[in-house]
């Protein structure tokens, strides 16, 4: 099926700097699409050449098929909404909402029926004749949204759009996004740095890093098997383990760590035997018990830190080998410790032989 996007060898250039480098990404239609990564990492810019803002240095962007690479924003059916929300201070909620539909030339009854229904979506029917000063910060973020959606759309780019939500008023926001975007059916491409923000409400990740795609999968896929260091650091927090290659049997390889022989699936092509490697291994797929269970990865040590982090405990657990885990536990499995000495261990499934 041809993708509803596709940014094809699309490099950016500021000066000498290179922004967006050989960015190769096909965007399904339908589904809320996440740009993650660091400041300066280039998502924003990638998402701007999308709504025809900044045009790329070389290679060519395709929507629904059609070149629309030097297109000026107004020739693209796609709208943004952006940090400040930019709506219109002279105009009503209902005005700004139909200000797009009003350009297109819709007739007045169906401007009416459409700045209705899409109140009715975000139920804000009571303030149509509000003026947005009237308004709270999360009712502006809904009527700029629901401005976007008005004139149909192929894509909405949302550049940040929660940054200025106050943290409990932002994660109500996510939830309502994302539940806008499976009623309206539509293309979202969001863009934040937040990765809570990019689990909660994505079908697709796309990590990026230094102007290029580092992974691109579903949430799920991206915090069990991310495929480099950066992935698994800035995706969450893991534990690295620094180990040789034994022997590899299929995507399980089998590894020397500190004399301990441990097991990692493998998220690339296969290392070769005696490869240098690092495994990811996420804190809340530790488990710790005071006595040696009858498993295959049992490791003794000793908790030397407990942190409280209300819904679960960080253990920092120091091994008889001089290295040290962190590991998460939820109340239940900590009251099960009865003092300071444990044994830990993980499945094999749950530890990641990263591909750098």
């Amino acid at each position: 099926m041809q993708p509803l996007v596709h940014f094809r060898n699309v490099n950016k250039y500021y000066g000498k700097s290179l922004a967006v480098n050989a960015l190769d990404l096909e965007i399904e239609r339908g589904k809320f699409v996440t740009l993650l990564g660091p400041s300066g990492c280039g998502k924003s810019t990638s998402l701007r050449m999308l709504g025809g803002f900044e045009t790329p240095s070389s290679g060519e962007i395709l929507l629904d098929g059609k070149d629309v690479t030097h297109l000026p924003p107004h020739k693209r059916n796609v709208n943004i909404v952006f940090q400040d929300y930019a709506l219109f201070p002279h105009l009503t909620v209902a005005r700004n909402i139909a200000f797009g539909l009003e350009l297109k030339g819709m007739a007045s009854e169906k401007i009416h029926a459409r700045v209705m229904e899409l109140l009715e979506l975000v139920q804000l029917q009571e303030f149509a004749d509000r003026m947005p000063d009237q308004l709270s910060g999360g009712q502006r973020q809904r009527v700029a949204l629901m401005r976007a959606l008005a004139p149909d759309p192929d894509v909405l780019l949302l550049d940040e759009p929660l940054s200025a939500l106050d943290a409990k008023l932002r994660h109500q926001m996510q939830i309502e996004l994302k539940s806008i975007q499976a009623h309206t059916g539509k293309t979202f491409l969001f863009v934040t740095h937040d990765q809570e923000e990019a689990l909660t409400m994505s079908d697709v990740i796309v990590v990026m890093n230094n102007g290029r795609v580092e992974q691109k999968g579903s949430p799920h896929e991206l915090y069990a098997r991310p495929i480099n260091r950066f992935v698994a650091t800035f995706i969450g927090e893991s534990n690295f383990l620094d180990a040789t290659v034994v022997s590899v049997d299929g995507q399980i390889a089998t590894l020397d760590w500190c004399g301990h022989v441990i097991h990692a699936t493998l998220t690339g092509p296969a290392p070769r035997t005696g490869a240098h490697v690092t495994v990811a291994l996420r804190p809340e797929a530790i488990y710790a018990v005071d006595h040696n269970p009858d498993r295959r990865i049992a490791l003794k040590g000793r908790i030397s830190n407990r942190l409280f982090k209300g819904n679960f405990t960080a253990l920092t657990v120091n091994l008889n080998e001089g290295q040290s885990l962190v590991a998460q536990l939820d109340p239940v499995a900590l009251a099960h410790l009865s003092g300071d000495d444990v044994y830990i261990g993980w499945r094999e499934e749950d530890a990641v032989v990263l591909a750098d």
